[in-house]
């Protein structure tokens, strides 16, 4: 049996070395799910933000959060043209549609906010909209009556004389079912309708209404300040982080090998000259030089990583590598190589460099998340890539926001717990990796 096979045999009676390799299994799932149902052009779109976010309540927690917790906050409740009851009048010049856009409440909170967008399907005479709220009782609560263009936003949450005459806020007032005055309303379920009367002044003219009554709460990530699933942002940052360590972790690892190699090889002023810019570059702070870079040149995630290899290439592990070839240099199978006419980049890639894979192996796999907390430590500092969504942006945000100061845990704990997932999985294969592969430790 081959020292390999001997070796990943051996990672059996290593609890850990299984806990890890089902973290990275499932890590690499959810990168693999991500990419696949949200290809990358649609998330940087998504990321963005914008219009296709207004249905979405700002700042909402997750639903198992709050249901874990015995809370019953409302999720977002849409109501839509498309399902309303639609009567229609016609008189000379005009003709009153009257739509009601109906839904059912059985929430025991507030909404967080209520909105009517309007699309106006019309030449050039704008339609005249009225609206009213009707509660399960039957009142009939009048919003406000305007003109509206060709789309149209209608904030109910900030209509201030409906604020005043209900005595609340109106996505507080218009569910509630204690007096104006009260203290402590009590929300009011059941069945409501918000009714929508539009004096049309041309034939064809058409208006298409979405009453969106905002929950508390959304989806299994919650939203962001701007609308936002974060649910988005923590799928992707998923392939990003892992694609980011492993390229990292590669350009690194296998190209130190090499010139390390080379330099054993060659000795004299190839070996010399190695050192030197060693021991030159392990002077030089990666952190700093790649906040230098990101704040006067670019931000790009993957000019980052260029850089990372290159600043990582003649690193400290040079001369580990070193100090391990060179016995391995003066064993007698290499001067058998070079006896059979063996040329230097085969002794140097078939008898050098093989025999100490086994012990960079556990060094490689550690190097992962070591380059994936860099990548989130460079987007908490606002160096990250402004187009991808990463859990280092997700974190950038909830701290731009002061999330932790008005309680939007979820914010913060998400991503964070998705980081050190990632570190803790590739930290427990990585030591039982070097239990078994480093002969040091195989008998502790």
């Amino acid at each position: 049996m081959t020292p390999w096979r001997e070796g990943l045999r051996s990672l059996k009676r290593y609890p850990s070395a299984a806990l890890g390799v089902l973290i990275i299994a499932a890590l690499v799932a959810t990168a693999i799910y991500a990419v696949v149902s949200i290809p990358y052009s649609e998330a940087q779109k998504l990321w963005r933000g914008g219009d296709m976010w207004q249905d979405l309540p700002v700042n909402a927690g997750p639903v198992w959060a709050d249901r874990l917790f015995g809370g019953d906050a409302p999720r977002t409740i849409k109501a839509e043209s498309a399902d309303a009851a639609v009567a229609e009048e016609a008189y000379e010049g005009v003709r009153i549609e009257q739509q009601r856009l109906e839904f059912d409440f059985p929430y025991s909170e507030f909404p967080s906010e209520v909105n009517l967008f309007l699309e106006s399907d019309h030449e050039q005479r704008q339609p005249f909209v009225r609206t009213a709220w009707i509660t399960p009782e039957g009142d009939e609560i009048p919003i406000e009556a305007r003109r509206v263009g060709a789309s149209e936003r209608i904030s109910i949450s900030q209509n201030q004389a409906l604020e005043n005459r209900l005595g609340h806020a109106p996505q507080i007032g218009l569910f509630t079912s204690a007096a104006p005055d009260a203290e402590q309303p009590q929300v009011r379920g059941g069945e409501y309708t918000l009714l929508v009367e539009t004096v049309h002044f041309e034939e064809q003219a058409k208006l298409d209404a979405e009453l969106v009554v905002y929950g508390q709460v959304h989806g299994w990530a919650g939203t962001d300040h701007q609308r936002r699933d974060l649910s988005i942002a923590l799928l992707w940052g998923t392939p990003i982080a892992l694609a980011f360590g492993l390229l990292a972790a590669v350009g690194t690892t296998v190209t130190t090998l090499l010139i390390a190699a080379t330099g054993v090889w060659y000795r004299g002023w190839v070996d010399a000259t190695i050192q030197r810019l060693t021991e030159i570059n392990i002077i030089l702070p990666l952190l700093p030089v790649l906040v230098m870079i990101g704040t006067l040149y670019s931000t790009s995630i993957w000019l980052m990583l260029g850089v990372v290899v290159v600043l990582g290439i003649f690193s400290a592990g040079i001369k580990m590598y070193r100090a391990m070839l060179l016995p391995i240099r003066e064993a007698p199978y290499i001067e058998a190589a070079r006896s059979y006419g063996a040329s230097n980049m085969r002794i140097i890639m078939r008898y050098m460099v093989p025999r100490i894979l086994p012990v960079l192996i556990p060094t490689f796999v550690t190097l992962i998340p070591t380059y994936v907390f860099l990548e989130a430590s460079l987007a908490v500092l606002g160096l990250g890539d402004p187009v991808l969504p990463t859990w280092g942006k997700v974190l950038y945000d909830a701290q731009d926001q002061s999330a932790l100061y008005h309680g939007f845990y979820y914010w913060v704990l998400s991503p964070a717990a998705l980081l050190m997932l990632t570190g803790l999985g590739f930290a427990m294969l990585g030591f039982a990796l070097d239990r078994v592969f480093n002969p040091r430790l195989r008998n502790l």
